[in-house]
């Protein structure tokens, strides 16, 4: 189990659309919508999580055209989340800060985010509990997955907010958004380079 809780912390902790993007929202809007949009990012992965389960996640990944679709859907989202969080607060943006994602926006990433796909198909596939019948090894999987995400992406959402309480001058906090959104421009650049064929 040790094995376990360590591959999900190595697993969430590194930079995806998750975690960049709670940084992001939180470092661009400040506490409230960040917190919204955890919530909705928190949905969103357990949503993603029972697909896997159930074995939907893997009949739509099956199909090459499917899978195709979702990547340029979630690459789509992407760019757009990225520009949302570079452009906050600046008044040349095309999207204003009153517009700050939420519970929506975060089960939306999560829905698209390939990151979410491969990891909960790796924790749900791996790491046996040979002592637990299947239906209480899929419930304690659950358990301790959510165990570590909370905290991990509270941490993340923690980092953007200290950004925002110091506050910084504009230009300052200007490229830090600006840096968020290349952050996860960069994950979709990954994306598409590593594309599976």
């Amino acid at each position: 189990m040790f094995a376990f809780i360590a591959a999900i912390f190595f697993l969430l902790i590194t930079p995806g659309p998750g975690v960049l993007s709670t940084a992001g929202v939180s470092a661009a809007f400040g506490a409230a919508p960040a917190y919204r949009y955890v919530a909705g990012l928190f949905i969103g992965t357990n949503l993603v999580a029972l697909a896997v389960v159930t074995g939907v996640a893997g009949l739509m990944t099956a199909n090459p055209l499917i899978r195709t679709i979702l990547l340029y859907a979630s690459v789509i989202y992407l760019v757009y989340l990225a520009a949302r969080i570079a452009l906050a607060g600046s008044k040349i943006a095309f999207i204003e800060k009153q517009t700050a994602p939420g519970l929506r926006s975060g089960i939306a990433l999560q829905a698209i985010n390939p990151k979410a796909y491969v990891v909960n198909t790796t924790l749900f596939t791996s790491f046996p509990f040979t002592q637990l019948t299947p239906a209480m090894e899929v419930l304690w999987k659950f358990v301790l997955i959510n165990a570590v995400w909370v905290p991990i992406h509270l941490l993340w959402l923690a980092a953007g907010i200290s950004l925002k309480k110091m506050s910084l001058p504009h230009h300052v906090q200007r490229r830090i958004n600006i840096l968020m959104g290349a952050s996860l421009l960069a994950v979709v650049l990954l994306a598409i380079v590593f594309k599976p064929q």
